[in-house]
């Protein structure tokens, strides 16, 4: 069996984590969960499989964060390739294909991994990748779909097909439903969380991106052929980087593609999208409420509370989530926490400073 080359993608922002997640440090360089940020614990979960060192897609301002950030768990990766600006997810990952075509390994598996996606379930999610590098050998492209456990609205949808051997047909990709249709999927057992993770050979993937997609493929092309390397990364060319298509591998790709399949994945999975969804991987107290970092909390119910260093002291608060920061708190309800999103957008449009790095934050915060 070829060697699977993990690619690992960094470019996020994580709207919907503000105010700890931030433009100039989005989650994936923090520590919400656990004691390894999201970025380190992506990086460590590729232990239990027969992988190389990985690739790592981030924005050119991030690279010397993931560098130092990897080391501090031993993992050197294999190259760093710097986006000039982001263009989601479908150049990110053509940039990393044509990096290891370029360096001859067109045969070689790519597992397709967000940095800031949470697996507790690491033995489950190995067994899961071999599945699919087997598929992916055989000339598909394997999607990854999450077995839920409730009806979510916050995740796309998969509708699994036919198959066998744990690989199974991508009958339909469904958007984000509201939650009564959300219900009748999870119901149905026939719907699974789209997880964005993936896994498909070079070639392959090279080929349908370059029949679907030949915009987008020639100038990813040339910012790979063109890119500058500089220490330990390599700086994809901005003039035929910026003339890139923006788009999803989703869209771009899986969606329009004869040979997706999809593999279920049943392992703890969080696309850690949400302060419901950080609420919900904590263990909560016999009141149902879940925090982090220096809080007191009286007649609390249902609630999350997240210090970033001063004490946060809650009374009578029920179903709601705050947030502290050194220059910013959060308070929204939880059926509101996909609303942060449109909260950090109004931060841009009046240029506010906190939509940035906190100038309190380092490195290890959060």
């Amino acid at each position: 069996m070829a060697s699977i080359v993990p690619v690992i993608l960094s470019g996020g922002m994580g709207t919907r984590l503000w105010p700890v997640s931030r433009s100039d440090r989005p989650k994936q360089f923090g520590r919400l969960v656990g004691e390894a940020t999201l970025l380190q614990q992506t990086a460590l979960r590729l232990e239990l499989l027969d992988a190389r060192d990985p690739i790592v897609v981030c924005n050119a301002a991030h690279g010397e964060t993931v560098q130092r950030q990897l080391a501090g768990v031993g993992v050197t990766p294999r190259a760093v390739l710097l986006e000039p600006e982001g263009r989601n997810t479908a150049p990110a990952v053509a940039a990393a294909a044509y990096f290891l075509r370029e360096h001859g390994d067109a045969e070689q598996v790519l597992l397709i991994l967000p940095a800031d996606h949470i697996i507790l379930d690491r033995p489950a999610f190995a067994e899961a990748v071999q599945v699919a590098a087997a598929a992916a050998l055989d000339g598909y492209l394997a999607t990854f779909g999450i077995v839920p456990d409730h009806a979510e609205t916050g995740y796309g949808y998969l509708k699994r097909g036919t198959g066998e051997g744990g690989v199974f047909a991508v009958e339909r990709f469904v958007e984000k439903p509201d939650l009564a249709t959300a219900e009748r999927y999870v119901a149905s057992g026939e719907y699974l969380w789209n997880s964005g993770m993936f896994a498909f050979t070079v070639n392959v993937f090279l080929e349908e991106l370059e029949r679907l997609q030949p915009v987008m493929a020639r100038r990813v092309g040339e910012a790979v052929s063109a890119a500058r390397a500089r220490q330990a990364f390599l700086e994809l060319d901005a003039a035929a980087f910026s003339g890139c298509p923006s788009d999803s591998i989703d869209y771009a790709v899986m969606e329009q593609t004869r040979r997706a399949v999809l593999v279920p994945l049943d392992a703890g999975w969080s696309d850690m999208g949400s302060w419901s969804a950080v609420a919900a991987l904590q263990s909560p107290d016999r009141a149902g409420n879940t925090t982090r970092g220096d809080v007191l909390l009286h007649d609390c119910r249902n609630s999350h509370f997240h210090s970033s260093g001063r004490l946060v002291a809650g009374i009578g608060v029920q179903d709601h989530i705050v947030v502290e920061t050194p220059d910013a708190v959060l308070v929204v309800h939880r059926d509101h926490a996909q609303d942060v999103k449109g909260l950090v957008d109004r931060l841009g449009q009046m240029g506010r400073v906190e939509l940035r790095r906190s100038a309190a934050d380092d490195d290890d915060a959060c």
